[in-house]
């Protein structure tokens, strides 16, 4: 993909949405847009960064991820194996220990959740603690990515996976302090945005075409899938636990005053 095919295919996608933008801001609410200029300039600003964005995307990322892949689980590197055996699911324990360092790390790292979470702990009086939030989905995330990497390697169909998931969201919903559920999701949903969703991409069709018996296709995909789920999860279970740990203090103070009445 060269650059200039680059530019020119990001200002095809960007012009609707501006196009959306001020026919309803002219033609429904027939009123000019405040700081133009600088609308323009955001616009413009957009338009050039996200450009780069995608030829790093091609140059960098997707190629980082299948290379990775393809290293861990070359035959020179794996356990060497005995004459006829096949080859054991915990063979591949350098995958999943990678799976969850870069699962962990690109969500830390993700624009879009740091805003959400400096939103979340600034509306809610600093009882949502940012960094915690951010450590919880980062975990989830690290988990889902894993259990998508060994679902590779054992060739399971992904519906177990998701149905086994969305049971326990629906559990965890329902026992859930309230004001966290709605966040929960989101964070679910934020988490596979610009940096992690490419690697993701890489690391689950590089596992699968590198894997024998494994097709990119039925099984390269479905890891986004999981790691969307699983930070809901985790998140759901902070809130809980946060929960629990404030009812037993809360029931130890109050014992503390009858003992002291």
């Amino acid at each position: 993909m060269t650059l200039i095919a680059t530019f020119w295919g990001t200002l095809l996608d960007i012009l609707p949405i501006a196009a959306i933008i001020f026919g309803f801001q002219y033609l429904v609410i027939r009123r000019p847009v405040k700081r133009l200029s600088q609308v323009l300039t955001g616009f413009f600003m957009v338009w050039i960064g996200l450009s780069f964005f995608l030829v790093g995307l091609e140059q960098a990322l997707f190629p980082m991820g299948e290379l990775m892949a393809t290293q861990l689980t070359s035959q020179a590197f794996l356990p060497a194996l005995a004459a006829g055996a096949e080859r054991h699911w915990s063979d591949y324990y350098w995958v999943y220990i990678f799976a969850f360092a870069i699962g962990a790390s690109t969500t830390i790292a993700e624009p879009s959740l740091i805003a959400v979470s400096l939103k979340a702990g600034e509306i809610s009086g600093g009882t949502i603690d940012p960094l915690m939030l951010r450590i919880a989905v980062a975990l989830g995330m690290a988990f889902g990515i894993t259990l998508g990497s060994w679902r590779i390697v054992m060739g399971w169909p992904l519906q177990w996976f998701v149905f086994a998931a969305y049971v326990l969201v629906i559990i965890q919903t329902l026992r859930s302090p309230r004001a966290i559920i709605p966040l929960a999701f989101d964070s679910g949903g934020v988490t596979t945005s610009t940096i992690t969703v490419p690697i993701i991409a890489a690391l689950g069709l590089g596992l699968a075409s590198e894997i024998p018996g494994r097709s990119p296709i039925m099984d390269g995909f479905g890891m986004i899938a999981l790691a969307c789920l699983f930070p809901i999860i985790t998140v759901m279970g902070y809130a809980q636990l946060a929960q629990l740990r404030a009812t037993r203090k809360r029931s130890a103070n109050n014992l503390t005053t009858q003992n002291s009445n």
